[in-house]
Formats: C-alpha cells, structure tokens, sequence
C-alpha cells in the first residue's frame, strides 16, 4: 500500500497556538505536486498557505472552510502516488486516489459510491462536504444551485446564496394563494444550522448567518479596544489643496509610469511628507514602553490596505531613505499580496507610524485609531471640490480633510497641530519635498 503523510498545520509564530482554516485550494481526490499550496490558514496576523510535503493523492480532510485547528494538528493526508497518465491528477477529470486498501492502483469506476469524506458528484462538478450538509439540512438538490468553485465544484458559499435569495423555501401549490394564518401563531417552520437559520412569517423568509469572526477580524477587534482602553487618544483635523500635488501628477504620471513601472499615486507624496513632518515632530514617531519614552531616529510607515481578509497594514521600513518609486512600487506589491491573502506576519510586524486612507472608499470624515503601540496615525480622505477664500476671492480648490489622532500621553495638543500643518504645507508645496525645507 502507498504510504500516507499527514498534512499538518506548521508553525507560523512564536506566540500563535491556533489558526483559522480558509480556502482549501484542493479538494479530495486531487493528485497535487509536492510543495504545491494546499489550503489557505489564516493567524491572527496574516493568511499563510500550506504546501502539500509529498506528490500524491489529497484525502482525509478533517478541517473545513472557517474551522479552527492547533498547531501541529493534523487536517488531512497525502496518499503517495505518481502523477496519473494522460491528466493533471485533478479528480474531475479521472485523477481520482484510488479506494483505501486497493493496491491495484487503478482508479475507482465512475459509477462505485464516493468515499463519504470525498466529494460527491452531482451534475458536470462534484458537491464539497459543507455544502452537502447544507443542501441535506434543507432538503435541496444539488443540481438546483449554481456552482461557482473550480471545474465546476459545489460551494458552500453557493448554497448559503442560493438560500439567501429565498430559494430554499418550499415550492407553493401551483394554484392555491399564499396562506395567511387567522391569527397571530409561532412560525410554522424552523431551520437551523450553524450556517444560516431561516423562519417563516406571514411576510416570507427573514435569514440569519452566523459565521465565526476570522483570526484577523478577532485580532483587530481586540487591538482596537487595546487603543481605546490604554491609550489618550485626541484627534485634530486640518485641510488641504491638492491643486499643486494633482499638477505635478498630471505632468508627469505618463513618464514616471513607463520609467519605474508603477503608477504614480498621492500616498507616496503624503509618506515622504510624513517623514518630514516626523522629524520636526518627533513625539509623534515616539512609544511609550513602561514609564519610558522611545523615539525613533528612522520612519517605519504602516500602509492601511483592504485585504481580503479585511484591513490589513503592511510596513514600509526605512521610507526616509526610499524614492517615491520605491514607496509606490511597495505599495503596490503589499496591495496584491493582500488581495491574494499571502502577506506574510513579518510583513506586518512593527511600524512607528501609520497612514490611513479612507478617501478610496469615499470617507470625507473621520477619526481614525492608533495602532498600539504608535503615538499617531495619519487619515487621508476624499479630494471634494469647495469654496475655498483666497486673497479676499472665493475660489474653488480641490480640498481634502486631513486627520491626526494621537496618544496624548506622549504627544501635546502643540506639536499634533503643528504636525498637521507640516503635512499641509508640504503638500500645497511639494517643492518642499526636494529642497528639505
């Protein structure tokens, strides 16, 4: 018999004992490649994948899709096999792992009954277990829900649309009206699962999903309360004129693009200003440790980026000495790693300042929070076309609100409002930027 080898959940940190199952990128029966990712974990501080250690068949998949598992536990097997003839071992195309206990090595026939941990087929794709236990729970038929996983494969996420949108509710008789109870009654059905639970009332379906919160989803919750419980957080605002920053841009996007091979955005305008604006205000790149004061003599700025994972915040090192190439060309690279969920914890590790834009998602507002254990964080937001006076004329300039909170244990109310004003200066002036004054 082919030797099996569990497939076990690594260590990803000094202080992580447990991770989030996320997407499986396999599924039972495929032939996968040694060292090809096998299934998606999420910590507290990133998504990681987990490679397959030997080339052969997946089975015994003990964890799904939102579950949690220890490090070190065990959430699935690989079946040592070579690569099938003719195929690329996926089980929808005849790369099925032989049966437990065949040694003839040959594939099962297309009409034996699946193992019950394996897919079952339905349709042109196969079911996955979660969404089997669904389509039973509410008594569907696989071949009624569209199926949205790859080669075809049915989702649970597929299931749980297709309830939302009020399919699952029993089909009425074709030419009796919709019943109206006579009087005020319990509903007349329930269904439940850890997943979704649906009533009946006189008006329809009203649904409800419950989903564990993600490792990072609990992580940021908690670090949030952490900086409103232990910190002395203000916020002071100011306002900008982007005329002269969306100039310079508009000059000379076209070649910095074909130069560095990267777009040329406002946030490595509003970093380098940053840096600036640190230096003259040192407290704000500041920590407290203990009855101590740390301040930094370099800027490590933390990017706030949504993930797909939710908001994530990978850190710039060192940008003092980085060009606006560099800051972008970052910037970009963080943002697709985060999109793809493969950020790594290291990348998120650290910072002594962070900037926040929250103007991408439309925000004209807002009082962002620290990240413990930074002093400040930096909210860009909207460029919104006002009124603005200048030299005694109204005129309209591209404005954007600006945002500044900070711990007020280390940092005053002086040198927060003047940081503010140094951003603003610098950005109304970018000059400012080349010339160090």
């Amino acid at each position: 018999m082919s030797d099996i080898i569990p497939v076990e959940v690594p260590t990803v940190g000094e202080s992580i004992s447990e991770v989030q199952i996320g997407n499986w990128l396999k599924q039972e029966g495929d032939w996968v490649k040694s060292g090809e990712d096998l299934v998606e974990i999420e910590t507290e501080k990133a998504s990681v994948q987990i490679p397959a250690p030997a080339s052969g068949y997946l089975q015994s998949i003990t964890k799904q899709s939102d579950e949690f598992a220890e490090v070190g536990q065990q959430i699935a097997s690989i079946q040592v096999a070579e690569q099938p003839a003719g195929g690329d071992g996926g089980s929808s195309n005849g790369g099925s792992a032989p049966a437990a206990g065949n040694t003839a090595s040959a594939p099962a026939p297309a009409a034996s009954a699946p193992a019950p941990s394996s897919p079952a087929k339905s349709g042109g794709g196969f079911v996955m277990p979660a969404a089997q236990r669904l389509l039973d729970e509410h008594k569907l038929d696989a071949s009624q829900v569209p199926a949205t996983g790859p080669g075809g494969r049915l989702l649970k996420e597929d299931v749980l649309a297709y309830i939302r949108n009020g399919s699952s509710r029993p089909a009425p008789a074709p030419a009796a009206p919709p019943a109206v109870p006579a009087t005020p009654a319990a509903p007349a059905q329930q269904m439940s699962s850890p997943e979704t639970a649906s009533l009946m009332t006189s008006g329809g379906y009203r649904s409800e999903e419950v989903k564990p919160m993600s490792m990072l989803r609990r992580t940021i919750a908690s670090r949030l309360v952490q900086a409103q419980q232990t910190a002395a957080l203000l916020t002071t605002f100011n306002e900008i004129n982007m005329a002269p920053v969306m100039a310079i841009r508009s000059k000379y996007k076209d070649a910095f693009a074909k130069k560095h091979g990267v777009k040329l955005g406002f946030m490595s305008f509003f970093a380098k200003a940053t840096v600036e604006a640190l230096r003259r205000y040192p407290a704000v790149n500041a920590e407290i440790r203990g009855d101590s004061m740390v301040y930094r003599n370099y800027q490590d700025i933390g990017i706030a980026i949504g993930g797909g994972k939710g908001l994530v915040v990978p850190v710039l090192r060192n940008v003092e000495r980085m060009s606006f190439a560099e800051v972008e060309g970052s910037i970009a690279e963080y943002a697709r790693l985060a999109g793809e969920n493969r950020l790594q914890p290291s990348d998120l590790m650290g910072g002594t300042f962070t900037i926040s834009n929250g103007g991408i998602y439309g925000s004209l507002l807002s009082t962002p929070i620290v990240n413990p254990p930074q002093s400040g964080i930096l909210g860009l937001h909207s460029i919104q076309e006002r009124p603005v006076a200048e030299d005694g004329q109204v005129v309209i300039r591209p404005m954007m609100y600006v945002a500044l909170t900070y711990d007020h244990r280390i940092v005053d109310g002086r040198e927060a409002v003047g940081f503010l004003v140094a951003i603003k200066e610098t950005i109304e002036d970018p000059a400012r930027l080349f010339l160090e004054v």
